[in-house]
Protein backbone atom coordinates (compact mmCIF):
# COMPACT_ATOMS: atom_id res chain seq x y z
CA UNK A 1 0.00 0.00 0.00
CA UNK A 2 1.54 3.31 -0.98
CA UNK A 3 2.12 6.17 1.42
CA UNK A 4 -0.61 8.45 0.03
CA UNK A 5 -3.28 5.75 0.24
CA UNK A 6 -2.27 5.01 3.85
CA UNK A 7 -2.45 8.70 4.70
CA UNK A 8 -5.85 9.02 3.04
CA UNK A 9 -7.30 6.02 4.95
CA UNK A 10 -5.91 7.25 8.27
CA UNK A 11 -7.23 10.79 7.77
CA UNK A 12 -10.64 9.60 6.62
CA UNK A 13 -11.05 7.41 9.70
CA UNK A 14 -9.96 10.32 11.91
CA UNK A 15 -12.14 12.98 10.30
CA UNK A 16 -15.19 10.77 9.67
CA UNK A 17 -15.15 7.95 12.23
CA UNK A 18 -18.36 6.01 11.66
CA UNK A 19 -18.10 4.25 15.03
CA UNK A 20 -17.70 7.37 17.21
CA UNK A 21 -20.78 7.62 19.43
CA UNK A 22 -21.89 6.80 22.97
CA UNK A 23 -23.83 3.55 23.20
CA UNK A 24 -26.60 2.27 25.44
CA UNK A 25 -26.93 0.55 28.77
CA UNK A 26 -26.43 -2.99 27.46
CA UNK A 27 -22.81 -2.16 26.54
CA UNK A 28 -19.68 -2.70 28.62
CA UNK A 29 -17.61 0.51 28.87
CA UNK A 30 -13.82 0.34 28.78
CA UNK A 31 -11.70 3.43 29.31
CA UNK A 32 -8.40 3.58 27.46
CA UNK A 33 -6.19 6.44 28.45
CA UNK A 34 -2.63 7.41 27.71
CA UNK A 35 -1.44 9.47 30.67
CA UNK A 36 1.41 11.01 28.67
CA UNK A 37 -0.83 12.68 26.05
CA UNK A 38 -4.39 13.66 25.10
CA UNK A 39 -5.59 10.13 24.21
CA UNK A 40 -8.60 9.26 26.37
CA UNK A 41 -11.22 7.05 24.71
CA UNK A 42 -14.20 5.24 26.15
CA UNK A 43 -14.97 2.09 24.20
CA UNK A 44 -18.45 0.56 24.35
CA UNK A 45 -18.75 -3.16 23.59
CA UNK A 46 -21.73 -5.44 23.29
CA UNK A 47 -20.95 -9.15 23.20
CA UNK A 48 -23.71 -11.74 23.02
CA UNK A 49 -23.37 -15.52 22.64
CA UNK A 50 -19.62 -15.18 22.01
CA UNK A 51 -20.17 -12.72 19.11
CA UNK A 52 -18.96 -9.12 19.18
CA UNK A 53 -22.28 -7.56 18.18
CA UNK A 54 -21.27 -3.91 18.33
CA UNK A 55 -18.47 -1.59 19.39
CA UNK A 56 -18.45 2.20 19.46
CA UNK A 57 -16.19 4.78 21.07
CA UNK A 58 -16.20 8.34 22.34
CA UNK A 59 -13.55 10.71 23.58
CA UNK A 60 -10.59 12.80 22.60
CA UNK A 61 -7.40 11.50 21.02
CA UNK A 62 -4.80 12.06 18.32
CA UNK A 63 -5.17 11.11 14.66
CA UNK A 64 -3.41 7.75 15.06
CA UNK A 65 -5.41 6.73 18.12
CA UNK A 66 -8.83 7.64 16.69
CA UNK A 67 -8.20 6.23 13.22
CA UNK A 68 -6.70 2.96 14.53
CA UNK A 69 -9.63 2.57 16.94
CA UNK A 70 -12.23 3.16 14.22
CA UNK A 71 -10.58 0.79 11.74
CA UNK A 72 -10.04 -1.91 14.38
CA UNK A 73 -13.57 -1.90 15.72
CA UNK A 74 -15.03 -2.00 12.22
CA UNK A 75 -13.03 -5.19 11.71
CA UNK A 76 -14.11 -6.71 15.02
CA UNK A 77 -17.89 -6.28 14.76
CA UNK A 78 -19.54 -9.59 13.87
CA UNK A 79 -16.55 -11.70 14.88
CA UNK A 80 -16.34 -14.20 17.71
CA UNK A 81 -14.28 -13.25 20.75
CA UNK A 82 -11.57 -15.68 19.59
CA UNK A 83 -11.48 -14.16 16.10
CA UNK A 84 -11.29 -10.70 17.68
CA UNK A 85 -8.36 -11.70 19.88
CA UNK A 86 -6.63 -13.20 16.82
CA UNK A 87 -7.05 -9.96 14.84
CA UNK A 88 -5.73 -7.88 17.74
CA UNK A 89 -2.81 -10.27 18.35
CA UNK A 90 -1.79 -10.01 14.69
CA UNK A 91 -2.16 -6.22 14.76
CA UNK A 92 0.06 -5.96 17.86
CA UNK A 93 2.62 -8.29 16.27
CA UNK A 94 2.69 -6.06 13.17
CA UNK A 95 3.20 -2.93 15.29
CA UNK A 96 6.01 -4.69 17.20
CA UNK A 97 7.68 -5.91 13.99
CA UNK A 98 7.00 -9.59 14.67
CA UNK A 99 5.65 -12.16 12.18
CA UNK A 100 1.92 -11.67 11.60
CA UNK A 101 -0.91 -12.75 9.28
CA UNK A 102 -1.54 -9.87 6.84
CA UNK A 103 -4.78 -11.47 5.62
CA UNK A 104 -6.69 -10.78 8.85
CA UNK A 105 -5.67 -7.13 9.20
CA UNK A 106 -7.19 -5.58 6.06
CA UNK A 107 -7.18 -1.73 6.50
CA UNK A 108 -5.15 -2.00 9.72
CA UNK A 109 -2.17 -2.57 7.43
CA UNK A 110 -1.99 1.24 7.08
CA UNK A 111 -0.20 1.18 10.46
CA UNK A 112 2.57 -1.21 9.37
CA UNK A 113 5.21 1.55 9.61
CA UNK A 114 4.23 2.63 13.13
CA UNK A 115 7.32 1.05 14.70
CA UNK A 116 9.44 3.61 12.81
CA UNK A 117 7.87 6.26 15.07
CA UNK A 118 8.20 4.78 18.58
CA UNK A 119 6.28 7.67 20.12
CA UNK A 120 3.21 6.59 18.09
CA UNK A 121 3.16 2.93 19.16
CA UNK A 122 1.13 3.67 22.29
CA UNK A 123 -1.35 5.73 20.23
CA UNK A 124 -1.80 2.93 17.71
CA UNK A 125 -2.21 0.20 20.33
CA UNK A 126 -4.17 1.90 23.13
CA UNK A 127 -7.64 0.69 22.11
CA UNK A 128 -6.38 -2.67 20.84
CA UNK A 129 -4.84 -3.44 24.23
CA UNK A 130 -8.00 -2.37 26.11
CA UNK A 131 -10.31 -4.41 23.89
CA UNK A 132 -8.01 -7.44 23.98
CA UNK A 133 -7.90 -7.40 27.79
CA UNK A 134 -11.71 -7.25 27.93
CA UNK A 135 -12.16 -10.07 25.39
CA UNK A 136 -9.65 -12.29 27.19
CA UNK A 137 -11.25 -11.61 30.59
CA UNK A 138 -14.70 -12.17 29.10
CA UNK A 139 -13.51 -15.41 27.47
CA UNK A 140 -12.26 -16.75 30.79
CA UNK A 141 -15.69 -16.05 32.34
CA UNK A 142 -17.64 -17.80 29.57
Amino acid sequence: MDRELKRSIILDNYQNPDRKKVSGEDYIKINTRNVSCIDNLDIYLRVKDNIIEDITFEGEACVISISSTNILINLLVGKTKEEGINIIDNYLKMINEEDYDKEVLKELLVFDDTSKQPSRIKCATLSANGIKKFLEDEKSHS
